[in-house]
């Protein structure tokens, strides 16, 4: 669908089609398969940490490539098992994982600090726009599946919840990628551009945003007996197909995402007084589903 289209989608709610306007967990309920795109195998980063706290990532290798190819050598190598473990949880920011030692020697053929991760020259293919305002950037909307911010001349992802993020030093510092972190709080929009962002959490937030909060700076973990070992990871495309868990993210240019965010902005259910009229970016994450699970 063209991007006029979908803009139209937007903006073209009259007060009575407002009035009965259904509920977004009922557009998706009602979404046609073919407005679900898969998530690939071999973007799906499984991670387990002690106590049977897992995560599902969906990696992002057209905004970070070396990043990426860097997270791919640290799996295949067993680097995390080895070494990582959850070092940091501070309340509503992010929660961190890497080598508590700092010394453990990476695996060979890792690029120090990737040039990408941070903005992407030009217009996000299948770029489409929201028509409201953000803080940060000029124009926000959403292309691939992945939430967009943007200025007319690049395009980056956004600090929002889930959104998985590379630790770093000071700059020209970018990070090896053997340090990551995901947002936990309210996002955290100040660092865009300044941390490489290379994925996003689909499933388990629950199970590392409700850790014990650190008491050391910045949510630091002070005693090794607090520290959560990151015990597996590995890629879903290395599994038997029939032990993978699969992923489904809602098409950015269908007319189900169109109407699901014309809903999120303009809320008349019971429950809403008065709608909104508009919607914050980090509120419009693309929505999700286990499609191995349906039904």
């Amino acid at each position: 669908m063209k991007a006029a289209i979908v803009a139209a989608l937007l903006v073209a709610a009259s007060s009575a089609a407002t009035q009965s306007m259904p509920t977004p967990g009922e557009i998706l309920a009602s979404a046609p398969a073919a407005d679900w795109q898969a998530v690939p195998a071999e973007d799906l980063l499984l991670l387990e940490f002690a106590g049977n706290r897992t995560l599902a990532i969906q990696l992002a290798p057209a905004f970070a490539p070396g990043h990426i190819a860097n997270i791919r050598k640290l799996v295949a190598d067993g680097w995390f098992e080895r070494n990582a473990a959850i070092v940091r949880v501070q309340e509503n920011y992010v929660v961190q994982w890497g080598d508590p030692s700092e010394k453990a020697p990476l695996p060979a053929g890792l690029i120090p600090s990737p040039d990408d991760g941070y903005e992407r020259a030009g217009e996000a293919p299948g770029y489409h726009p929201l028509p409201y305002r953000d803080a940060y950037a000029s124009s926000i909307g959403h292309a691939g599946g992945w939430p967009i911010a943007a200025d007319g001349k690049a395009h980056w992802l956004p600090h929002c919840p889930a959104m998985l993020g590379v630790g770093r030093n000071m700059a020209p510092d970018t990070g090896s990628g053997a340090e990551l972190y995901v947002v936990i709080g309210h996002g955290p929009r100040h660092l865009d551009r300044n941390i490489a962002l290379v994925g996003r959490v689909l499933e388990g937030m629950e199970n590392i945003s409700a850790l014990p909060r650190g008491t050391g700076p910045l949510g630091m973990y002070e005693k090794p007996e607090q520290r959560v070992p990151l015990v597996q990871a590995r890629f879903a495309g290395s599994l038997p197909p029939a032990e993978r868990p699969h992923f489904e993210v809602l098409k950015s240019e269908s007319a189900s995402f169109a109407r699901w965010i014309q809903a999120r902005a303009n809320r008349k259910d019971a429950f809403f007084i008065g709608p909104a009229g508009g919607a914050d970016l980090c509120n419009l994450m693309p929505p999700v589903r286990r499609s191995d699970q349906l039904k």
